[in-house]
């Protein structure tokens, strides 16, 4: 079928109609003219050129056509062929990481250096990030308060990079954990319908939930009535080797980790809960999320189209060369 891109421009059609109308007519000087024709014969021979001349009127039909081809090659027209199914595999995957202060342990190691755990996180989750390939990715950052980061997109560079600039205490200091499942499931409900069996959060916390306007299980029941599922992380070792000048001393850095509602909040959900008390451990956690079945979501549907503009284009630039030799050979 024919399809036109910007039918508006039909309405262009009778444009040299208005313009000729509302502009007034060429005038001719009489008086010069008679001055030039000194004699009676060299005046009705003058005449009869012009009475010739005024008979010729297929040039303005000409101009007629060749507007109204270029009209229609404004317009934009193409050939629209059927449409071509493409079914997409995947999943919409939120990710939310936790920027509190407590982030700041140093507690991890890469390639036998001592790192904060923000930093092993963005080590680990840009590898998982890059692999997620046919998923929509999107990041939720929260401390005193969430923030979508990145919307849902096929573009897994820039979720990556947007990870790799965050930085500790942006979003504060504490951990509104129940105020990032909210958000998230804001963000596809804003998408989509309700029940989507694609649609997965990955939560990464170190703490407690200790501020935020709504609790974490409370936002877990919103978020399994509309088909969201859960899967959240604990990050941070069981054990941290201190020296200071009393000597060394060992300490718990995962002390304020919430392991109870973080597994109550994957139960709620259909997700699982995860602990990373290392690198290594951190790593097979999202390489377990790797094994994730994708799901065939919406199809996509694909329209061939073929561009037709140059025809009509064609055709108008033809007739209008014939217009100006026709209008050159009669000045002759």
């Amino acid at each position: 079928m024919i399809h036109f891109d910007w039918p508006w421009l039909f309405l262009t059609l009778p444009l040299p109609i208005i313009v000729r109308y509302l502009l007034p007519p060429a005038t001719t000087s009489v008086e010069n003219a008679a001055l030039r024709v000194p004699f009676i014969e060299d005046f009705q021979s003058l005449n009869q050129k012009v009475q010739h001349k005024t008979i010729k009127r297929w040039p303005l039909w000409l101009a007629t056509l060749a507007w109204i081809l270029l009209v229609i090659a404004a317009t934009r027209p193409q050939w629209w062929d059927e449409p071509i199914e493409l079914p997409i595999n995947g999943r919409d995957l939120m990710m939310a990481v936790d920027l509190s202060g407590s982030m700041r342990y140093k507690d991890f190691r890469i390639q036998d250096r001592t790192v904060d755990r923000l930093t092993a996180t963005k080590w680990v989750a840009g590898q998982f990030l890059e692999r997620r390939v046919g998923d929509r990715l999107g990041l939720i950052l929260f401390g005193d308060q969430a923030y979508l980061q990145v919307p849902l997109t096929f573009d897994r560079q820039t979720v990556s990079v947007l990870l790799n600039e965050s930085a500790i205490g942006l979003a504060g200091q504490q951990t509104a954990i129940g105020d990032a499942i909210g958000l998230a499931v804001k963000r596809f409900l804003h998408k989509h319908k309700k029940n989507q069996e694609s649609w997965v959060l990955i939560l990464l916390t170190d703490g407690a939930n200790t501020t935020g306007k709504i609790e974490p299980l409370k936002a877990a029941e919103l978020a399994a009535q509309e088909g969201l599922k859960i899967y959240t992380i604990g990050i941070g070792a069981d054990e941290m080797v201190l020296r200071d000048f009393f000597g060394t001393r060992r300490i718990n850095p995962s002390v304020d980790l919430d392991e109870k509602t973080l597994k109550q909040i994957a139960e709620k959900t259909g997700g699982r809960y995860f602990r990373a008390r290392d690198t290594a451990g951190l790593e097979k956690i999202y390489a377990l999320l790797d094994e994730l079945e994708p799901i065939q979501k919406d199809n996509l549907f694909f329209r061939p189209s073929k561009a037709l503009y140059y025809w009509p284009l064609s055709m108008a630039l033809l007739l209008s060369a014939i217009i100006m030799v026709f209008k050159i050979h009669d000045k002759e």
